[in-house]
């Protein structure tokens, strides 16, 4: 299969690594943000902790505009002191609840297949996403998986991500 590399200058895409160091050291934080969306649906290979937590990091800042926008459209002047507690929030408020709505749908696939690729990293199942829906504990457990460094070696679920193996992007 021929081998896919996307680059820019100073940085370059290996399979599951993301952007690699500059010459200069340093790494562009934006890139490792959306790397999983350039793997949007794909469950198989590797990722680094940074590519998860760089994800998770975006994917926050994102929910907190929204739930900004959500708070800046509600009704305070009405809902203070004296005013009508049935008081509707604005237009601005239900434009903010349809945007953090659409990003939660567009996120989904993709931070369910990085987490998969996570546990993939650890030489372990992607089925262990399933941990997360145990109540009240699952999430921190699975949050627990994703600090932990992957295998410094390839495995069954492919090549270390951070290793300089130029390989495919997807797969």
């Amino acid at each position: 299969m021929p081998s896919i590399t996307m680059s820019r200058p100073g940085s370059s895409f290996h399979e599951g690594a993301g952007p690699q160091r500059s010459q200069e050291g340093t790494e562009f934080a934006m890139e490792w943000m959306i790397v999983p969306f350039k793997r949007y649906a794909d469950f198989n290979g590797r990722s680094r902790r940074m590519e998860y937590w760089m994800y998770q990091v975006f994917t926050t800042l994102v929910y907190v505009v929204c739930f900004g926008i959500m708070v800046a459209g509600l009704p305070w002047d009405e809902m203070g002191k004296g005013g009508d507690p049935e008081a509707l929030p604005g237009p601005v408020f239900w434009i903010g609840l349809v945007l953090t709505v659409l990003w939660y749908v567009f996120t989904f696939v993709p931070d369910i297949a990085v987490t998969v690729r996570r546990f993939h990293d650890q030489d372990l199942s992607g089925w262990l996403y399933l941990i997360r829906f145990i109540p009240y504990i699952g999430i921190i457990v699975v949050a627990v998986f994703m600090f932990i460094d992957g295998q410094r070696y390839e495995n069954k679920f492919g090549h270390d991500p951070k290793s300089d193996h130029m390989g495919d992007v997807f797969g």
